[in-house]
């Protein structure tokens, strides 16, 4: 009798133990899916950041003066390339973000502008950019979502606790009507 209670100890042990295993493995490529969105976002940012000096660099040739604006833009993507975590890099392209509508903003000041074509061209890049922002964005909230959700239920959040998963709050945050 002992030995069968011995050997039914021993197999919830080792059933848990493979659970736990499994369920580690499972955390582990979902916290790799998080890193892998994010390097899509980070990639398609740092792409429209990219772009936006050129259409700074027409504006400026147009105005013949120095604008708060390009000193904006210049200091937004400086933060933008320094940021080391998805959280600085998030707050950085906000400041972009709002950077470059001012400097759209002021393109209208400039008709000439929007009749040439390198100025255009930009202008497209910029938006097709934007818009891959926008998708890579949902699919890094959604993931980052699922991983987050998988934290929390049981049993994986007791793997969770004792394996080092925590929660990751670096969402992708639009302000109302954005």
């Amino acid at each position: 009798m002992k030995t069968v209670f011995v050997v039914i100890l021993a197999l919830i042990i080792v059933g848990l133990a493979a659970g736990g295993l499994s369920v580690r493995k499972e955390l582990l490529k979902e916290r790799k899916a998080v890193d892998a969105a994010w390097a899509q976002v980070d990639a398609t940012l740092q792409h429209r950041a990219d772009l936006i000096p050129n259409a700074a660099e027409m504006i400026k040739h147009l105005s013949k003066r120095e604008s708060p604006v390009f000193q904006e833009i210049a200091k937004a993507r400086n933060d933008l390339n320094n940021g080391k975590t998805p959280q600085e890099r998030l707050a950085a392209n906000d400041h972009l973000s709002i950077a470059l509508a001012r400097l759209l903003l002021l393109s209208e000041n400039y008709p000439q502008l929007h009749s040439n074509r390198n100025f255009q061209r930009v202008q497209d890049e910029i938006a097709e950019a934007e818009n891959r922002i926008a998708v890579e964005r949902r699919k890094y909230n959604e993931t980052l979502q699922h991983y987050n959700t998988s934290i929390q239920v049981f049993p994986n959040n007791i793997v969770a606790g004792v394996a080092g998963f925590h929660r990751n709050d670096a969402y992708f945050r639009t302000e109302p009507g954005g």
